[in-house]
């Protein structure tokens, strides 16, 4: 009876180096199979919404929104395929065999990096948009942002072949026993390159918008009433951009404010263990960020609000809605 026992809880009873099956408490059971999938159904369905407004409506074919768009893209891939590749990976038994344990690693988190290398671009583009506003036409143009977004996935590929390439040439290398899932990352490598440098490059140029801001507003409140004309629509053009980046300046505090947990942990020294509760915690953050991105869109941005409600009544069926004015 003991040895019948000891085969149930071995996930390849017939072998002798077979890996023994992971028990769980129910509550991380629940969050496994219910609240991340749940999170993963409205990640996928915000980011939809966003996705189908700026493609569909020409009016939101800007610069800044091609990056929205770029953003929501790898937003929408976290949703559709971290998660449920995520899940799988929490099973208590790997049953797929070594080269889809790589794949399953490599193919759904190329959206992680691009979302970190996306928010740089939007920081960028804030950043001109602020402090050098005269320009901004002439250095951020939608041909050089395109060009900017495919880097942006290139270097996500890239950097995921990579990080894998040690554990493609022998899969299944750091596995301890049949029926695991074990990925050599070199942590150092991923905490540079995907957190402290994107990061860094956020918070400097964010500081620096936001002394523009702050400088910019005092000056427009100890405006006098009668200035040049010109003078007034370039104050009206600096309100607007100034709206845009406090905006965006929400998105990129929440994505820190998800991402940092994490990192942080690792520069702390401590090792996180896959599917341990601090790990599946610091998963669920992540894709929190994801699903919040849309919300805030929908707090801040009218448009979002007015192509939301022509998505939903089906009127991006009519002919000429490319056309319509939702701003």
């Amino acid at each position: 009876m003991m040895e019948t026992l000891e085969e149930a809880e071995l996930c390849f009873p017939q072998l002798n180096n077979s890996c023994k099956k992971r028990t769980r408490p129910h509550s991380e059971s629940m969050i496994i199979y219910t609240l991340l999938p749940s999170f993963s159904l409205l990640t996928v369905s915000l980011n939809l919404l966003v996705i189908i407004s700026i493609s569909h409506f020409r009016q939101l074919h800007t610069s800044t929104n091609l990056l929205l768009l770029s953003l929501a893209v790898s937003d929408f891939f976290v949703g559709l395929l971290v998660v449920p590749f995520q899940i799988l990976l929490l099973e208590p038994c790997w049953l797929l065999g070594d080269l889809a344990c790589i794949l399953c690693s490599f193919l759904p988190f190329i959206s992680v990096p691009a979302t970190a290398v996306n928010m740089v671009l939007i920081s960028v583009d804030r950043y001109v948009a602020v402090c050098d506003p005269l320009r901004y036409g002439t250095k951020i143009t939608p041909k050089r942002v395109q060009i900017c977004v495919l880097l942006c996935w290139t270097y996500s590929v890239f950097y995921n072949f990579l990080f894998l390439f040690d554990n493609l040439k022998q899969p299944g290398k750091y596995n301890s026993c049949y029926g695991e899932c074990v990925i050599s990352v070199n942590g150092a490598v991923d905490l540079v390159l995907r957190f402290i440098i994107p990061t860094t490059s956020i918070i400097i140029l964010y500081t620096r918008v936001f002394v523009v801001a702050v400088s910019q507003a005092r000056s427009m409140r100890s405006h006098i009433a009668a200035v040049k004309l010109q003078r007034s629509k370039t104050v009206t053009v600096k309100k607007s951009e100034l709206k845009a980046a406090r905006t965006l300046g929400v998105v990129v505090a929440v994505f820190l404010m998800c991402y940092c947990p994490y990192y942080g942990i690792s520069l702390a020294g401590y090792d996180l263990m896959m599917g341990s509760s601090i790990n599946i915690f610091m998963f669920f953050l992540v894709i929190l960020n994801s699903c919040l991105n849309p919300v805030i869109y929908a707090f801040f941005y009218p448009w979002f609000r007015k192509t939301v409600k022509l998505i939903v009544t089906l009127e991006i069926l009519q002919p000429h809605s490319r056309q319509a004015n939702v701003l």
